[in-house]
């Protein structure tokens, strides 16, 4: 019981914080349209500002992610999911000010380098957490229920900036930035692997530790030392085959994915004039196909049906979803297309539980973090490649009229994700032989 009381607070403080990041994300690209480009539809500029910006964030991630991830098993989650969660009000509270374009660029370049260290650290802390206190063999469902949370927050964020002012959105959002911080601190309960405690801070030295007086206490390797470097990240990839695999699927599935989030917003005010209330609209219709087979489908699957195999159903769903948008000729098109949704949402739960079953309960942080990692490297690399191809094709410069070839492109990438998530077999959990006492469901 009081296992399950500490990931429900984990699921609340997962919640608020996603909560107030994603409910701006409809507003965001109006925001940037009205500051750069006032009054048109199509605009290069604010699509290179967009994509400079993911790839700045991804290279600060790409280093941060796995150093984040390895300070977790040593120092514990909570401690690490206080920087990120702290860091990311500054941003929004500039943006809940003023909007204007000096305090645009204020906050384009705050959020470039917050999210350098915020962008996915929560939820890489976030599966470590789960996966210190949920069984193997349950971790799929758990970690599908963790996404589930993450898309409800989605559905709740788009339904109130659907129906706040541009204003008020980015004032809520930072409210219950500052509301989840706070829930963490208090609420959440520490977590390291195998039930540790702490025994010093997070930035004191193990040089200047000293003996208790109910006993000598093992001292905890300098922070410098925690560092991982490349080759301690190349040999985690070859720790196993099944990890190695994997983490091919992350980095192209995030290659596509990531030009999805750098394109599809333009692409829709180009084609189709979308303005904040139709992308809200969209996205709240992603969120709830996506919250349902997160929370309802996957659970009823996951004991049933292999979790390689729920990848694959995954990312064919993705590839029909890319292919569909490419040839979108009206814009009730992308309403249809929600419902590749149910299946796509398989993915990363899937992904992230057949890590954690490659890698020993001593380094789910590194682990995690590790995939964070490769999935930032693909960011950095997605805006490079989609960003120019939007801009030209969405140009009168295009060199034939098909403006959707980006998401030919990108449902390209996905395919290759698909046919190397079908070389993945189910392989011995290196934990498994591990004590299990301290997970939940044990």
């Amino acid at each position: 019981m009081e296992k399950f009381t500490e990931l429900i607070h984990l699921f609340v403080t997962v919640f608020l914080s996603t909560f107030g990041s994603l409910m701006v994300l409809p507003a965001v690209t109006d925001v940037t349209m009205v500051a750069v480009c006032p009054g048109q539809d199509e605009c290069s500029l604010a699509i290179y500002l967009t994509g400079f910006q993911q790839a700045s964030i991804g290279m600060g991630t790409v280093v941060m992610l796995p150093l984040i991830g390895n300070l977790s098993d040593q120092y514990g989650r909570k401690a690490l999911l206080t920087l990120p969660m702290t860091l990311s009000i500054i941003p929004l509270v500039i943006l809940a000010y003023s909007r204007t374009t000096g305090f645009f660029y204020a906050y384009y370049a705050l959020r470039t380098l917050t999210a350098m260290i915020c962008e996915g650290s929560i939820d890489c802390l976030a599966l470590a957490y789960v996966a210190d206190n949920v069984l193997e063999r349950q971790r799929t469902s758990v970690f599908g229920i963790l996404s589930g949370i993450t898309t409800a927050a989605l559905v709740c964020g788009t339904l109130a900036a659907r129906f706040l002012s541009t204003a008020l959105t980015f004032q809520v959002a930072a409210l219950l930035s500052m509301l989840a911080a706070v829930y963490m601190r208090i609420f959440l309960e520490e977590s390291l692997p195998q039930s540790e405690n702490l025994t010093q801070p997070i930035l004191k030295s193990g040089q200047d530790d000293h003996c208790q007086d109910d006993g000598d206490l093992p001292r905890k390797p300098m922070v410098s030392k925690k560092i991982p470097s490349i080759q301690a990240i190349i040999s985690l990839l070859k720790s196993s085959v099944t990890f190695s695999q994997a983490a091919i699927v992350a980095f192209f599935h995030s290659l596509s994915y990531g030009g999805l989030q750098a394109s599809i917003m333009y692409y829709l005010k180009a084609r189709f004039h979308f303005s904040k209330n139709q992308y809200a609209d969209l996205m709240l219709l992603v969120g709830v196909s996506g919250m349902a087979s997160q929370l309802l489908f996957m659970p009823l699957l996951a004991p049933l049906v292999a979790e390689e195999k729920l990848l694959a159903i995954g990312l064919l769903g993705g590839i029909a979803n890319a292919l569909l948008y490419s040839v979108a000729c009206s814009a009730w098109v992308p309403y249809a297309t929600t419902i590749f949704s149910v299946f796509a949402v398989f993915i990363p739960p899937c992904l992230r539980s057949i890590v954690s079953k490659q890698i020993g309960p001593n380094e789910q942080g590194k682990a995690q973090g590790c995939i964070s990692g490769i999935i930032s490297l693909a960011n950095i690399i997605s805006p490079l490649i989609y960003s120019p191809l939007t801009a030209l094709f969405l140009s009168e410069d295009a060199p034939f009229n098909f403006p959707g070839f980006i998401f030919v492109c990108i449902g390209f990438a996905i395919m290759i994700a698909f046919f190397q998530s079908l070389l993945i077999r189910a392989a011995p959990p290196i934990s498994s032989h591990k004590s299990s006492s301290s997970s939940i469901l044990a």
